[in-house]
């Protein structure tokens, strides 16, 4: 990394658990939040704010230099579904759901998704996660696409398309 070098790109990153079954216990979520920060930092990923959900997750990081999205994400997926069956903290085997949603956030949106991110037990004692998640994928001017998965039922992919319009609202 040059020191010559600087980066601003705030992203939104959200995942869900296998399923989206709603398996962390508030203990649970509290370590595992607790674990990703951490883990954040030994990484050198600045973390804003994290808030983890009994079926979902939701960071805002500032992406750094070095890495991708998508590294990000299977860093933080994999060390945190690692760290929750290594120190057994749900009594059953834990794993996130396959993929997950990478959303820009601009600088002078920052605050506002901050917030929102600190509010999701309030906002979701009005809206299931798979409606925000959708309500995300739309408002980015994304398409939602179903896979059938045999055992599981649907789950949620993505396919790419230019936006319908810019900006987002986060409500």
């Amino acid at each position: 990394m040059s020191l010559h070098s600087y980066s601003r790109c705030w992203i939104h990153l959200i995942w869900g658990t296998l399923n989206r079954e709603k398996i962390l216990h508030q203990e649970a979520r509290v370590r595992v939040s607790k674990f990703l920060a951490d883990y954040s930092a030994s990484k050198d990923i600045y973390m804003k704010i994290n808030y983890v959900n009994a079926d979902h997750v939701h960071v805002l990081i500032d992406l750094p230099t070095h890495l991708s999205i998508e590294e990000v994400a299977k860093l933080l997926k994999g060390s945190s579904s690692h760290w929750i069956n290594k120190n057994r903290v749900i009594a059953q085997r834990f794993s996130w759901g396959r993929g997950y949603g990478a959303f820009s956030v601009s600088q002078s949106m920052v605050s506002t998704l901050s917030k929102y991110i600190a509010g999701q037990e309030e906002h979701h004692r009005q809206k299931s996660f798979v409606e925000e998640y959708e309500g995300f994928i739309k408002a980015y001017g994304l398409q939602i696409k179903q896979e059938e998965n045999r055992q599981n039922g649907f789950a949620i992919c993505f396919a790419f398309v230019r936006p319908a319009q810019a900006g987002c609202q986060w409500k």
